[in-house]
Parts: structure tokens; C-alpha cells; sequence
């Protein structure tokens, strides 16, 4: 330290603005490299709207055959597998693939490869993505975890290969229509881990299920003696395995559960808080319950006092003042205080809490259409509705004739205000449909008999003479109309793959 002092001190003098240069100099070329090799290892593309954006991957399917194209419907991997590829996260590069299958026997292999068809995990006898479904049975996939196979027993490792639990349980699974829970299962009983592989429960209860929606809530066990608890994600018991039976609903701390033969409502400390007339509990909702007698559904206090009469087949909570209620396969709506606000007469009803918005279905001269109307019952629109953006806060409806916008406040609203990232905008005149930019100018003449918006990945569906094809978002046809896609039930486009019938399988199609 003395020879560095003295160095510096008999040596001339340092330049400090020389020296900020030269750091600054090392650090620019320092960023430069970090830059270069981040482009060169993103994920990042110039996508099909012309943007710098995440590439995003999709299930193909050609030719009786299984791929994967990406956001701008170009071929990452080549339709060559006879099982579907599936893809974990649409956003992360990797591929789970089967192949060489036995349909005699039923074996098979897979493999997780990227998007340079490289295959990426190893050590494995097999990798698959964990499968869930939320209650409409849309089908979705854990992410970031994935399930392995090695030598008859199953763990759990990320998509960098990571083992997150190892390989010893017998079998694992997800629980279904809930996020960050997974089932294992060890010499016949099971347990739960979360989506980091930490183990919530240990493997000793015959089944495991859910309360409500929310992982927060816990979960209901069943031990050897067939005896119901309640184990919370924080690993706590809440309540001990001593009931006959405990209600997958939660409220305010108080749980459905049955004993001595009779449904009750108890508190997390076991408290009896309710011990009711009545033959089922169907839910707990703001301290009222929804119940059974006698085959009928109504409801009541947590006193035990009775808010709606016992008249309905069904009854569903919609928010704090009023319920859904179902008679004859016909829906109405009716407050706590048994009022039958919206007569028991509409084929479905819809609560979108985002906006306080109410959409009634009704069939008018043999067509199904929908009025949306807000918490006072008043009509405020009517017509088919094809969207609803709570995210956004806006409403896309189909009425006189025209595709239009409103949001939550009922004010009606162009495609530009909305669609803030696209470049085309649907327009129609004299019954054709073509293309405008933001400022109204037509880019696509009005040829078309129907169309769809532009999508997130830059195309738009366009229908002639009964038939689909896609244009890109600078308005250029990709592919002339030449698809029947009568029996979709919603048309979308990456490139000239269309989006297959079933949209809950999610992949597109180019026949």
C-alpha cells in the first residue's frame, strides 16, 4: 500500500477526465458485447406487424403430421411427428415431441428440443408437460415445470433442466383448475408440492382437493380413515381430520362441512356457527349461504334466517346484492331480498365484475341475442357480442349491422381507440368490409364479406363467397380465400395457418 502511495504521489498527476473517458469507453464496449450476445441469444423478433417483439410459438398441423410455426407463421419445426407437439409456454423455446409409438402397447418416447430442432434435456426416460384446465375446459400448461420419468418413478425439473424434485414419486399431476399445485403421489397416498418443487404436503392422505379457485385457500385431505381436514399452503392445519365431509367452499373463515350425518357451518377454530334446516350447503358467499331442501335452492344468513325462498333449481352468486337464479333451464336475477329483478326468462346470464356489466341471452326469431345491461337491469346494448376485454374494459358487439366498440361506461368507441397497437381497422360500407388506417384512410377496398380485426400477431381473417383467407397487417394478401371454416367458432390467423375448430386445443392448421 506505502510503495502505491508514494507511486502516485511522486508520479504526475492523474488526468480525471482522461480516466472518466477511458471508463467510459471500457464500459460502452462492455455493453456492446452484453448487447450483442443478448440479441444473438433473444427471443426477440421482428414480428409480423413490423415491430421488435417476443416471438411467440404455436402447434401446427400439416399433412397428417405435427409442428410448430412461430408469430409470423413461419416453420420452426417442420410438421414431422405423428403425436401433437406440445408447448409448455408459448413464449419459451422448447418443444415437448412424442414419437416412436407403440399403439399396440401403448409406449412411446418424447424429448424436449427448441427451436433449432436441438434437443435441450437429457437423462430422462420421458418428458412431459404438465396438462390443467380451468372450469370452461380450456386447456393450459404449468409453467416453467415439467414432469420426468426415469426408471419407473416420476419428478419434476424446469425448463432449464433443473430438478426441482426428484425422481422417486409414483406418480404426479396437477390439480385441476388451480395454479401452483401439484399432486405427487407415493406408495399409494398423496401429497402436494407448489410449482418450485417445495413440498406443501407430505404424501399420506388418500385424496386431495381444493377450496374455491385460489391455491391461498388451502386444501381439503383425506386421511386412511376416510376422515376430512383442511391443510393451508402456508402447511398448517387448519382443521383436523375429523369430519365426514368438508364443502370445496370458503368464506370469511367459515367452511362447509358435514358431521353426525348433517351439513354445518364451522369457524377455523371448529366453532359450530350454523346448524340449519336444511339438506345441502352449495355455497358460502358475504356471510349468506346458498342451500338444498327438498330438492329446491335458496338462500339464507349466517343466523340461519331466510333471504330467498326455497324455489329455485339453482342459485349462483353474482355479487353482494344479487344472485343468478336457474328454473326450467331458464335464468333470471334476483336480490337477497327474494325480488325477481330480471324475470326467470333468458337462456344464460353473464356477471362481468370488471364492470358491473350484466349480458342476458335471449332468442329472438330463432337467433340467439344478447342484451347487456347494467346493475339497474336497464337494456343498455343488444346485439351478438364477440368480445369481452375486462383487462382493456371494453365490450365488442355485433348490432345494426356492424361490428362495434364500448367501454365499460357504455360509450361506444373506434377500433383506434381500442386496438391501440394495430395498424389496420376493420371497416365496412354498403354491406362489404375492407381495411382503414388510424387516420380513416381505406388501405383494403371493401371486397369482403366479413372480416376480422387485425390479431396481436399482425393478420386479419378476410371471408368471400362463403370462404377465409389472411392479409398482414400492411394490408397484403398472404392467402386468398380458400378455407370453409363454417363449423370454427372463432376465426384467427398466424400467417395462412388458421386456428383449428376446437379452440380450446389451440392449434393451427394449414389445409
Amino acid at each position: 500500500m506505502s510503495r502505491r502511495a508514494r507511486r502516485y504521489e511522486s508520479g504526475p498527476k492523474l488526468n480525471i477526465k482522461k480516466v472518466i473517458a477511458v471508463l467510459v469507453f471500457i464500459l460502452v464496449v462492455i455493453m456492446f458485447i452484453i448487447g450483442i450476445k443478448s440479441l444473438l441469444n433473444s427471443k426477440n423478433i421482428e414480428t409480423a406487424t413490423g415491430k421488435i417483439g417476443t416471438v411467440t410459438y404455436y402447434t401446427a398441423y400439416d399433412n397428417g403430421k405435427w409442428g410448430v410455426i412461430n408469430s409470423k407463421g413461419e416453420t420452426v419445426i417442420d410438421a414431422s411427428y405423428d403425436e401433437m407437439i406440445v408447448i409448455p409456454d408459448n413464449v419459451q423455446d422448447i418443444f415437448i415431441c412424442t414419437y416412436d409409438v407403440n399403439y399396440s402397447d401403448g409406449t412411446y418416447k418424447t424429448k424436449a428440443i427448441n427451436s433449432k430442432n436441438k434437443e435441450t434435456i437429457t437423462g430422462y426416460d420421458k418428458i412431459e408437460a404438465l396438462g390443467n384446465y380451468d372450469e370452461n375446459k380450456n386447456l393450459w400448461y404449468e409453467k416453467n415445470i415439467l414432469k420426468v420419468e426415469k426408471d419407473g418413478k416420476y419428478g419434476l425439473i424446469n425448463f432449464a433442466g433443473n430438478e426441482l424434485l426428484s425422481p422417486e414419486y409414483d406418480s404426479i399431476d396437477t390439480l385441476k383448475n388451480l395454479e401452483n399445485s401439484i399432486l405427487i403421489q407415493k406408495d399409494g397416498l398423496y401429497g402436494l408440492c407448489d410449482n418450485e418443487g417445495n413440498i406443501v404436503i407430505e404424501p399420506k392422505y388418500k385424496k386431495i382437493d381444493k377450496i374455491e379457485d385460489d391455491y391461498k385457500n388451502g386444501y381439503i385431505v383425506v386421511d386412511e380413515n376416510n376422515k376430512y381436514g383442511i391443510i393451508g399452503f402456508d402447511k398448517s392445519v387448519v382443521l383436523e381430520c375429523k369430519y365426514e365431509e368438508i364443502k370445496g367452499i370458503y368464506a370469511n373463515n367459515f367452511y362447509a362441512v358435514k358431521q353426525d350425518g348433517k351439513y354445518v357451518v364451522i369457524s377455523s377454530e371448529g366453532d359450530v356457527i350454523l346448524s340449519g334446516d336444511f339438506d345441502d350447503i352449495v355455497d358460502i358467499k358475504d356471510s349468506y349461504l346458498i342451500v338444498k331442501k327438498g330438492g329446491k335452492t335458496g338462500l339464507i344468513n349466517i343466523s340461519g334466517e331466510k333471504q330467498i325462498d326455497y324455489k329455485y333449481d339453482e342459485l349462483i352468486y353474482m355479487n353482494s346484492e344479487y344472485y343468478i337464479a336457474k328454473n326450467n333451464n331458464k335464468y333470471g336475477i334476483v336480490s337477497l331480498e327474494g325480488e325477481e329483478k330480471l324475470p326467470i326468462q333468458s337462456e344464460d346470464i353473464s356477471y362481468i365484475s370488471a364492470g358491473n356489466i350484466i349480458i342476458a341471452d335471449y332468442i329472438e326469431n330463432e337467433e340467439l341475442i344478447s342484451k347487456v345491461l347494467d346493475t339497474n337491469f336497464e337494456e343498455k346494448l343488444s346485439g351478438i357480442v364477440s368480445e369481452i376485454n375486462a383487462e382493456k374494459g371494453y365490450i365488442r358487439i355485433y348490432t345494426d349491422g356492424d361490428y362495434k366498440y364500448y367501454n365499460f361506461k357504455f360509450e361506444e368507441k373506434q377500433a383506434s381507440d381500442i386496438l391501440t397497437g394495430n395498424k389496420l381497422f376493420l371497416s365496412k360500407q354498403d354491406g362489404k368490409y375492407g381495411f382503414v388506417d388510424k387516420d380513416g384512410n381505406v388501405v383494403v377496398d371493401y371486397i369482403y364479406d366479413d372480416a376480422t380485426e387485425q390479431n396481436e400477431a399482425g393478420y386479419a381473417g378476410i371471408k368471400k363467397d362463403g370462404l377465409w383467407g389472411s392479409i398482414d397487417f400492411n394490408g397484403k394478401v398472404v392467402v386468398e380465400p380458400e378455407y370453409n371454416l363454417d363449423n370454427n367458432t372463432k376465426i384467427n390467423f398466424i400467417g395462412a395457418w388458421h386456428l383449428c375448430e376446437d379452440q380450446n386445443a389451440n392449434y393451427y392448421l394449414d389445409v
